[in-house]
């Protein structure tokens, strides 16, 4: 499901777009708070932001500056009063991809929102459900492996993030991605739990578990599953 964090202090505003999106079956998350948004935004996954400007502590500005600092692909709407030509320039020198100001029709937020997400989502390879790489071989259907320790069954979980690492094979996927993707975000387990499976997938499918090939950590953002095509 697409994610996306609705910021917006007029409280009848964003209960009106937050149920207007959800229609259209996005899942929202939506705060009247700047800091709050950068904390859940630090905290969550979201594949858009939708910005008003004037908010109070830190505005939308700030908040786009500071979501660019880690993350240039996330794209970014404003939707605000501020309709002048400078504040529409500035919306998109701080990293904006679209502008939107009040009163707005809601069908054209919309097709905005539909556009942006179509731009800048990437579809995942199809992996087939007995996948090898290496001398290792998963079936997702049944969740047999074979690797270092021969044949043997993975958890759930195992399944499921593995395929989530092999369908986006050497891109980084990000721990607010995985924790989305394979746990949710009704159990919410630590960073260290991922760290562990990245641990135990070493052991199992890699020569060297110290000197990995196929499952890399990339500090601070997430992990990649790197095969030569």
């Amino acid at each position: 499901m697409i994610r996306i964090l609705l910021v917006e202090d007029e409280e009848n505003i964003r209960e009106v777009v937050k149920l207007n999106l959800e229609m259209e079956d996005y899942e929202v998350v939506a705060t009247d708070n700047g800091r709050e948004a950068i904390k859940h935004f630090n905290e969550q996954h979201f594949d858009l932001l939708i910005l008003d400007v004037m908010l109070p502590e830190i505005d939308g500005f700030q908040i786009c500056e500071q979501v660019r600092l880690t993350n240039m692909e996330v794209p970014i709407l404003f939707l605000t009063a501020k309709d002048a030509a400078n504040d529409r320039i500035m919306g998109l020198k701080k990293g904006g991809d679209d502008y939107l100001t009040k009163p707005f029709v809601l069908e054209e937020l919309l097709l905005r929102v539909a556009n942006l997400i179509k731009r800048t989502s990437k579809s995942p390879e199809n992996t087939p459900e007995v996948y090898d790489f290496g001398d290792n071989q998963v079936n997702f259907a049944t969740f047999e492996a074979s690797g270092n320790p021969g044949r043997f069954i993975l958890t759930k979980k195992e399944a499921m993030l593995l395929k989530l690492l092999i369908d986006r094979k050497n891109e980084v996927v990000s721990r607010q991605q995985i924790l989305q993707s394979v746990w949710g975000y009704d159990v919410y387990p630590s960073t260290r739990t991922i760290d562990n499976f990245i641990l135990s997938f070493r052991k199992y499918f890699e020569t060297d578990p110290k000197a990995p090939r196929f499952f890399l950590s990339v500090r601070g953002v997430g992990y990649k599953f790197a095969e030569e095509a």
